[in-house]
């Protein structure tokens, strides 16, 4: 049995290379671009993260709610996702503080985020538990 290899249909776009700087150097010209590359949200979130993945939805829903994740919080909701893998959960949301995390626990992956100001009037279907970390 040969193991499942990298699908690159499922990483989201602008992951794996690197994005370049736009200056406004007047000496190099206007949009001319530095030698140093940046990182673009989802490398640093995939480097501070190392067991969670996270979708291209969920990452769009972080950065248009603003919602902050430190180390403090990605290790709380690794443990969450933890304690509901041990339970036999399949889809969950893990709540870590005022923000609430839907997560596909088999694939370790981040589908959705909701803070609590957008969490009113909000139904999260086709999870199967919930885990407060």
């Amino acid at each position: 049995m040969s193991p499942i290899g990298h699908n690159p249909a499922l990483v989201p776009p602008g992951v794996g290379a690197p994005s370049p700087v736009i200056t406004g150097d007047p000496a190099r010209g206007p949009g001319a671009t530095t030698g140093a590359p940046t990182r673009s949200f989802d490398e640093v979130l995939a480097q501070h993260s190392s067991s969670l993945r996270f979708s291209g939805h969920a990452i769009q829903r972080l950065q248009r709610r603003s919602i902050d994740l430190d180390q403090s919080t990605l290790q709380r909701l690794d443990q969450g996702v933890d304690r509901a893998a041990a339970k036999g959960s399949r889809e969950s949301v893990v709540f870590v503080d005022d923000t609430a995390f839907v997560v596909s626990v088999r694939n370790r992956t981040v589908i959705t985020a909701v803070d609590n100001a957008h969490m009113r009037d909000q139904v999260f279907t086709n999870i199967d538990s919930a885990v407060i970390a």
